[in-house]
């Protein structure tokens, strides 16, 4: 279903729209999907994602099909818009879960050759003492949100008013500084 013209295209998006068209959907399916498919595997590089990205594009196209105008723009600008902003939206989840996942993996990293260790206050305190020196050797920002969140316990919105830069900012220069953390942890031991 290559050779459809963009009036087609329009045209089963207004049935979608005004009529719930289950067969005109079908079409719009098979026609975006694919080329749904092949940019999910391009850009999220994971081919579970990228069928994802199908149902969830279409399942948005489906609900949202009353909110096209055909003279705003084509049936394939709307549908590659809602696309990509939903192939965003995975990016941005799968970052998060890194992040928060790397975040809750750092402290096992210094802790993993001093299990036999964990009773002993002295040793705790030593541990506590060589993170702190870590921590210290970041850069003044990293530094800064690194103590915020694991030492003061506070949240990143909370650190994003506090120092007065965009939640964004706080995020990057945490990951940052939680991969140095994180590597010079691995090579002192």
């Amino acid at each position: 279903m290559t050779d459809v013209t963009k009036e087609e295209l329009s045209a089963l998006l207004l049935k979608v729209s005004e009529d719930r068209d289950r067969v005109a959907f079908e079409r719009l399916f098979r026609f975006f999907g694919p080329k749904i498919r092949s940019y999910g595997s391009k850009h999220l590089r994971a081919d579970g994602q990228a069928m994802e990205l199908v149902q969830e594009t279409m399942l948005v196209v489906w609900r949202k099909a009353h909110l096209y105008n055909a003279d705003k723009g084509a049936a394939t600008t709307w549908v590659f818009t809602i696309m990509r902003n939903i192939s965003f939206d995975m990016l941005r989840k799968v970052q998060s879960n890194r992040e928060d996942n790397f975040s809750d993996d750092i402290w096992p990293v210094l802790e993993s050759g001093q299990q036999d260790n964990e009773s002993d206050a002295g040793a705790q305190y030593m541990m506590d003492q060589e993170l702190l020196s870590f921590i210290d050797e970041l850069p003044d920002v990293q530094q800064q949100v690194v103590r915020g969140v694991y030492l003061k316990q506070l949240t990143h919105q909370e650190l994003s008013e506090q120092l007065n830069v965009p939640l964004g900012t706080v995020k990057s220069r945490l990951r940052l500084g939680l991969e140095k953390l994180r590597n010079h942890l691995e090579v002192k031991q």
